[in-house]
């Protein structure tokens, strides 16, 4: 086939050209004459290409209708994993997947079979996105933490593990008959399983409230990141040993043997899946800074990730031949190279396949959902008790022990309820069981039920428990005396950002990771082996927290990017003509419509002053100001801040420009984007312009400070819409509707 033609494409607005429409079409129809008219193709090899199509058809629906319903959940403050799992549902086989479409008979999501809604390729991406979550869990897993509040943390997470442990399972126990037509025995495979699933937390929802309420360090936040350690640790071993347990009931009610408890062979069982795990975890941990050495051989933080992510998916895998989950072993290669300084590498560069391939997982987990399952009788009162008392199970499993580690009632509740919350290893759990045929589709909406109202059910409670000033704890915590504290102030922004840059990159010459952590809070992490160093720079303070043998290490640090500050200031110092930049910036370039009318969004006629009084430049800067609040685009309560980051931008450099142009601005957060008024005065003003000549025509702009606005775009415009023509044109004028006009093309 001749090779056709390449498609032409405009290069400024990124449309096709008409003659690149027929290009396509014509390119698809070679394409489609080429599969059709090749050589005659096997029966598999036809199918094979025909699910491979289904695949990619397939996929990309589920990316868009996952991020859709992530959106939604997430505009309505629920939680955006509700809506993923929901979008499956709704796209999946037992609902709009089964539906006719053009060139799809059966539907775009057909059930793959009897005993099988979706198709092997779809489970085996949503396998590989359950060991990129629990890869990222395991990263994300702060074993220094869970051993400073190792007291309190086990309390409470081997308190809410058991109660959970036992109401799921009860609860399964006292609805079998209905659910399973048969009574059976308390520590039947089923039961048990309804157990583990039951012991599942979804701490990222708690931990998101705690930061946003400022309590991620109290005793309460602590308490609960560290018991939901140890309560993912204990949940996952758990889930091994059922797994076997399960194993081996099913194989013998194939066979007709006695599905009698073995407590021997459980023993065998748990043995085993705890010796596997606590050998692999002790090796991991162990070798966790050899393994960041040998990654740390690929050199580019890339490559660093992508062999960390290699070793996970090999370390799964070897899991599962030895009997265990998948999701364990990525959990624990992610919580040996959790205490690397490679750590946060690693999550920031996977943070792309874990954005793509997550929702992906809950998506398809969502269509194994039977909806028509959902709405049976006994499912729904199944379903109410279980999460009746999986919420419980965790208020009170985790609050009564909560108040026997120093915290009163109040402090108890704020435990029990941020450990309430179900999601992501609940759905992964839950998801192995319907795989394993653990779990039929009846069982697996049940444990849907109850993640959905204990996961939407129980912030809104930690909310308001936190919104008490009182403390949770019986006494005040002591704060801890191996970390210091160290704060310096800087005489402006500028400044302050200018020295953190100079900071960080001093650091990773000492072979300190750098990671930014939270860019609204601008929090900074540098980790080095067993070294962590946190610091925050908000408005002109920078703050370290930091280990104490640490403290003299910062202060030589900060001595040496002062030194190279004050190199800088220095430098900055010799004379710089700026006349050359400024010189060129009016009418060196033409400007087209849509840019013309792209300034209708920031200038009305009502923003314009024909006119101006003023006979000064610092008059013409208060009157143009005025303008801005007599529009309605800046506070009135904000003149005076208005007027002082205009005033300062014009002490630095003016800007006056050539021809009788000034285009006088500032930024500052009084306001949310950016705002414009225009001025113009005939006779001129001295404005100290480059050209040593009066300015005429004044544009002032205001753009927030920590916002994005486009501002130098819309400074580019204006410039160059003031070219000679456009000059005359405004000077001119007699109306505002005039120079409104010419500023905007109509």
């Amino acid at each position: 086939m001749k090779t056709q033609a390449p498609l032409s494409f405009r290069t400024r607005k990124n449309r096709f050209l008409p003659s690149s429409k027929f290009t396509l079409a014509a390119l698809l129809v070679c394409c489609a004459n080429a599969l059709g008219s090749g050589d005659a193709k096997a029966p598999g090899e036809i199918d094979m290409i025909h699910r491979m199509m289904m695949l990619s058809i397939q996929f990309g629906a589920i990316i868009f209708a996952a991020k859709f319903f992530n959106m939604l959940f997430e505009r309505f403050k629920m939680p955006g994993v509700l809506g993923e799992l929901c979008a499956g549902m709704v796209i999946g086989p037992f609902a709009l997947g089964q539906v006719a479409l053009p060139g799809f008979a059966g539907g775009l999501f057909a059930p793959f079979s009897a005993v099988q809604a979706v198709s092997p390729e779809l489970t085996g991406i949503a396998t590989i996105a359950s060991i990129v979550l629990l890869f990222d869990v395991g990263l994300e897993t702060d074993l220094k933490l869970l051993i400073r509040y190792s007291f309190a943390g086990s309390l409470v997470g081997i308190g809410g593990v058991v109660a959970s442990f036992a109401l799921g399972m009860a609860a399964m126990w006292l609805f079998s008959e209905s659910m399973l037509n048969e009574q059976v025995g308390f520590f039947h495979y089923k039961c048990l399983f309804m157990g583990v699933v039951s012991t599942a937390t979804s701490v990222g929802i708690t931990a998101r409230i705690l930061s946003e309420k400022r309590k991620l360090d109290s005793p309460e936040g602590v308490t609960i990141l560290s018991a939901a350690v140890i309560d993912d640790v204990i949940g996952i071993i758990m889930l091994a040993i059922v797994a076997g347990i399960a194993q081996s009931q099913q194989a013998a009610e194939a066979t007709g043997g006695s599905t009698a408890v073995n407590w021997g062979h459980i023993g065998t069982i748990g043995a085993k899946a705890v010796g596997v795990w606590l050998v692999a975890t002790v090796i991991g941990i162990a070798a966790s800074r050899k393994i960041s050495v040998l990654l740390k051989y690929f050199g580019e933080r890339t490559s660093i990730a992508v062999m960390a992510f290699g070793m996970a998916l090999i370390l799964a895998g070897l899991f599962e031949e030895a009997g265990l989950a998948m999701i364990i072993g990525a959990y624990v290669m992610g919580l040996s190279l959790s205490q690397a300084d490679i750590s946060h590498v690693v999550r920031e560069k996977i943070h792309s396949i874990y954005t793509l391939l997550v929702p992906v997982f809950f998506c398809v987990t969502g269509m194994m959902i039977d909806l028509t399952a959902m709405t049976d009788p006994r499912v729904l009162a199944f379903g109410g008790v279980y999460t009746a008392l999986a919420l419980i199970a965790k208020v009170f499993g985790c609050g009564l022990p909560a108040m026997l580690a120093n915290f009163n009632f109040r402090g108890a509740m704020r435990v029990g309820f941020g450990m309430a919350p179900r999601g992501e290893v609940g759905l992964i759990v839950a998801s192995i069981g319907l795989s394993k045929k653990i779990l039929d589709p009846e069982l697996f909406a049940a444990v849907i039920i109850m993640v959905v109202i204990n996961t939407v059910l129980a912030p809104p409670v930690l909310v308001g428990l936190f919104k008490s000033p009182k403390r949770g704890t019986r006494k005040e915590t002591a704060h801890d005396a191996d970390e210091a504290e160290l704060n310096f102030e800087f005489p402006s922004i500028p400044m302050i950002e200018f020295f953190v840059t100079r900071l960080t990159h001093i650091f990773e010459h000492e072979g300190f990771f750098c990671h930014l952590l939270n860019r609204k809070q601008r929090l900074w992490q540098l980790r080095k082996d067993a070294d962590v160093i946190e610091f925050t720079a908000m408005g002109t303070e920078l703050n370290f927290t930091c280990p104490n043998r640490c403290v003299r290490f910062i202060r030589a640090a900060m001595l040496e990017a002062t030194a190279d500050v004050e190199h800088a200031v220095k430098n900055l110092r010799k004379p710089f003509d700026s006349s050359e930049l400024q010189s060129g910036s009016l009418g060196s370039a033409t400007c087209d419509n849509e840019q013309t009318r792209q300034l209708r969004h920031y200038l009305q006629p009502r923003f314009i002053k024909p006119n101006l009084a003023a006979t000064t430049k610092d008059e013409v800067l208060v009157e143009l100001v005025d303008l801005l609040i007599a529009t309605g685009q800046v506070e009135t309560t904000s003149r005076d801040t208005v007027l002082t980051a205009v005033r300062e931008r014009e002490e630095s450099m003016t800007t006056g420009m050539q021809f009788g142009v000034a285009i006088p601005h500032g930024r500052t957060d009084a306001v949310d984007t950016l705002v414009c008024v225009v001025g113009i005065k005939p006779d001129g003003i001295d404005f100290a312009a480059l050209d040593q000549q009066p300015s005429t025509i004044f544009v002032l702009t205001l753009s927030p400070e920590h916002k994005p606005a486009p501002h130098v775009q819309f400074m580019s415009t204006i410039s160059t819409v003031l070219d000679e023509a456009g000059r005359e044109k405004i000077l001119a004028a007699t109306s505002a509707d005039e120079v409104f006009h010419i500023f905007t093309g109509a």
